[in-house]
């Protein structure tokens, strides 16, 4: 009889699975991923049934801690732009406080294995700051962009603020600030 499959161990696969993707690169083999686990191969292989699996669940898995500290405390009737300044602030704050998991984000995002399905089931949590931005679009409170492009923005300056609030911790406020006023001027309509 197989015995239950462990939580910690799941995460224990996925939390190293994010350390040595971010250090090799997603083409890491996954005898490396097991070692910095502490579990057998084969064992990683009960969790997971193929590399192409785990890529998608640790996809998943950032998604979903990104989206857990943008919606907490999400401000849902407030104005257009303190909602978008909460999502900033939150997107910043992840990125700074996990630049392992920013790192495989941004490769897992490019990667052609991870399925459409997965990238929806990312995404779709997600549904309420695209729909703030789509109705902020109609009122003509923000320029009329794709979504997918003003995602695009924020992912973008948001980095660059990430890697400054990285080198000047002391200095976290000034750019988070800074990073989100250039960011509100490239979307809002003047």
């Amino acid at each position: 009889m197989a015995r239950p499959r462990s939580e910690d161990k799941r995460n224990a696969i996925l939390d190293a699975a994010t350390k040595v993707f971010a250090e090799q690169g997603t083409s890491a083999p996954t005898s490396r991923i097991a070692r910095e686990a502490g579990v057998a191969e084969g064992t990683l292989f009960t969790y997971f049934e193929s590399k192409d699996a785990l890529l998608n669940e640790l996809y998943l898995s950032l998604k979903s801690g990104l989206r857990e500290m943008m919606l907490d405390g999400y401000p849902r009737q407030a104005a257009i732009q303190e909602r978008a300044h909460h999502v900033w602030n939150a997107y910043v704050n992840w990125g700074a406080a996990n630049p392992e998991g920013r790192k495989v984000m941004a490769q897992l995002t490019v990667s052609e294995r991870v399925t459409q399905e997965s990238r929806a089931a990312g995404s779709a949590p997600f549904g309420g700051v695209q729909d703030m931005l789509k109705d902020a679009m109609h009122k003509g409170v923000l320029r009329d962009l794709a979504p997918a492009f003003v995602g695009a923005l924020l992912s973008a300056m948001a980095d660059v603020t990430i890697g400054f609030v990285e080198r000047e911790p002391a200095r976290a406020d000034k750019y988070r600030s800074a990073g989100f006023e250039a960011f509100w001027n490239a979307i809002a309509k003047a």
